[in-house]
């Protein structure tokens, strides 16, 4: 069996922009139908969906035959969950809240194996490896590991600079909706402040040679970030889409129907 490529990360590369949709939905169902609408990839929330550990394996064995990348999104940085999330087959991670160029090498080093990293070595037990059928998977890992970090408070965007020199960070996220409530304009990322901070960093993210990425449902502002060097760029929620759809629904056919709040980011 061969190493399985992640593409996403080749495409990284490439400068093209990849769009992708951000999965709330904590389900491998409704994954996989995510998976077939033609998205670049999808965001596994583990953050702020309902999901645990396997109902991130069944969502990436739900997406496993489509094109669209998945990507697995932690509630944390922590060495020994990332350890389980590469063992289930993610290979590309987004972790929220990096504040530090110190914290970004500790990262780094957690997707990797030893020498050059901290990741146990397991893979007999692991479906990353195919349970060992895939031949020399310790010495080829490595390489299709793919680390984005989120930057979304004051504190990261002041380290901006120093978090995107660290060698094994691949992209760099800007995180909308913290980044605003950090600035003082809490559920408004659209401020005038606000975007102009979110326009700097991408243009300082994309000059240090690294990959910018964001997630934003309005599409003047997505096909602005696009415009600017984004590589990596979510344009909308499952959840939000879901919940718009029923309310266009129940109120072709009843009166009354409560509009979805509007503003944030989703």
């Amino acid at each position: 069996m061969d190493m399985p490529i992640n593409t996403f990360k080749q495409r990284l590369r490439s400068g093209q922009a990849q769009i992708g949709l951000w999965l709330g939905l904590a389900d491998p169902y409704c994954a996989e139908l995510a998976a077939n609408a033609g998205f670049d990839w999808l965001l596994l929330d583990g953050e702020h969906a309902p999901n645990d550990l396997r109902s991130l394996l069944a969502q990436l064995q739900a997406v496993a035959p489509y094109p669209a990348q998945p990507i697995v999104r932690p509630v944390i940085g922590d060495t020994a969950l990332i350890k389980q999330l590469l063992d289930i087959g993610a290979q590309t991670l987004l972790v929220p809240m990096v504040e530090s160029a110190e914290q970004a090498r500790q990262l780094v080093r957690a997707m990797r194996y030893p020498p050059h990293g901290v990741r146990g070595v397991g893979s007999a037990l692991a479906r990353a490896s195919r349970w060992n059928s895939i031949p020399d998977y310790l010495d080829q890992a490595d390489d299709q590991m793919c680390l984005l970090v989120q930057v979304e408070n004051c504190e990261g965007l002041a380290n901006l600079d120093a978090i995107c020199a660290v060698e094994g960070v691949d992209g760099v996220f800007i995180g909308p909706a913290d980044l605003s409530a950090a600035m003082g304009q809490r559920g408004n990322p659209g401020h005038p402040e606000v975007q102009a901070a979110i326009e700097e960093a991408i243009v300082r993210i994309t000059r240090a040679g690294k990959a910018a990425g964001i997630l934003s449902a309005d599409e003047t502002l997505a096909r602005r970030y696009i415009e600017l060097g984004a590589a990596f760029v979510a344009v909308g929620v499952d959840t939000t889409v879901l919940m718009r759809g029923l309310q266009v629904l129940a109120g072709t056919f009843k009166e009354r129907i409560a509009a979805i709040a509007q503003g944030g980011v989703y």
